[in-house]
């Protein structure tokens, strides 16, 4: 295997970064492919000198993804948006981008390809995010059969697109406000998920199939939010928001994000988010799992999100979460 190359569209990403360091130990030679490589340099640190190499690529011009296919035994496409900002659009990155991609790599002869989908993809979704992801997955397949398809449920880790985007919100305000309370998620560690990946393009058996990655254990939105502001010690009062009036202000905030884009934050929601979270993210009934991969004993949030969610703390590291003062008595 260490001669094999895998290019990773996506790779200087979120999840990209855990899977780097994954393929590398497997000992593949990993092509990061990122719209700024002069951005990504540290992605350099995973493996080796010259294990991991840099390539410029934008998944919606065909030309920079032959450039980075081009050589490659195996492809993985992890680019995703949550929200839209500019020319960054759900139908240019996501599904149209996805399709030159699986194109592009079909035309180079590529069989070993990975597509990383979302819980919740589906054709007739009010989402466009949905929508858009369950359009790449056809294109995907229809270009090469034997791709392999992974569906995630909401990821976590460091500098995770949620819990630490709520934790920052908790920080702000005295109230939390609650979109889709009673919504479920089944959270997993992208470790795990990077792990899923690396296993579905060792295996032959994973060609073709689709894969729904869900973490041990289902909770509600409401039940996320106070686990992060108790992990915090930032006590908050949940306040719940009905969809009804939550449509209206996410593609109120929404919009505004998309025009004048800032960078270090996300938007609180979306009018697109609010319609995600009236679909429960979690492994369907029947459905091929991460346990099929041979992925198993799966991080839990409780075990990894007080290594990063410290740092939103009163007092950071130096204050253990869920401590109650002591009394000037019992001192």
């Amino acid at each position: 295997m260490p001669s094999k190359i895998v290019t990773v569209f996506g790779g200087a990403g979120f999840l990209g970064r855990h899977l780097i360091r994954t393929l590398c130990r497997q000992g593949w030679r990993v092509r990061v492919a990122t719209r700024r490589p002069h951005l990504a340099g540290d992605a350099r640190l995973a493996g080796d000198v010259g294990q991991v190499q840099l390539i410029q690529a934008n998944v919606r011009n065909r030309a920079s993804v032959r450039r980075a296919i081009e050589g490659s035994d195996a492809v993985v496409n992890l680019v995703s948006i949550l929200y839209e900002t500019g020319n960054q659009t759900f139908n240019g990155t996501q599904s149209l981008g996805a399709a030159n991609v699986a194109q592009v790599a079909a035309e180079l002869g590529i069989k070993t390809f990975v597509y990383m989908s979302a819980i919740g993809a589906s054709l007739e979704s009010h989402s466009s995010y949905a929508r858009t992801k369950a359009e790449a997955e056809a294109a995907t397949l229809e270009a090469i059969p034997t791709a392999t398809i992974l569906r995630s449920s909401i990821m976590f880790g460091p500098e995770d697109g949620f819990f630490t985007r709520f934790a920052r919100i908790a920080r702000m305000l005295p109230i939390m406000p609650v979109f889709g309370g009673s919504s479920k998620f089944q959270p997993i560690y992208a470790g795990d998920v990077a792990s899923a990946i690396a296993a579905a393009l060792a295996s032959s058996e994973a060609r073709g199939q689709t894969y729904e990655l869900g973490g041990p254990r289902t909770y509600t939105m409401t039940e996320l939010l106070k686990f992060i502001t108790r992990e915090i010690d930032r006590p908050r009062l949940m306040l719940p928001i009905p969809l009804l009036f939550a449509s209206p202000m996410g593609y109120t905030t929404g919009a505004i994000f998309k025009i004048w884009p800032i960078s270090y934050w996300a938007p609180p929601i979306t009018g697109d988010q609010v319609q995600m979270l009236q679909v429960d993210t979690i492994v369907g009934a029947g459905a091929k799992t991460i346990a099929d991969l041979g992925i198993t004993n799966l991080e839990t949030i409780e075990s990894i999100t007080p290594t990063y969610l410290w740092r939103h703390r009163p007092h950071g590291q130096f204050q253990p979460p869920h401590v109650e003062e002591i009394s000037r008595a019992d001192a």
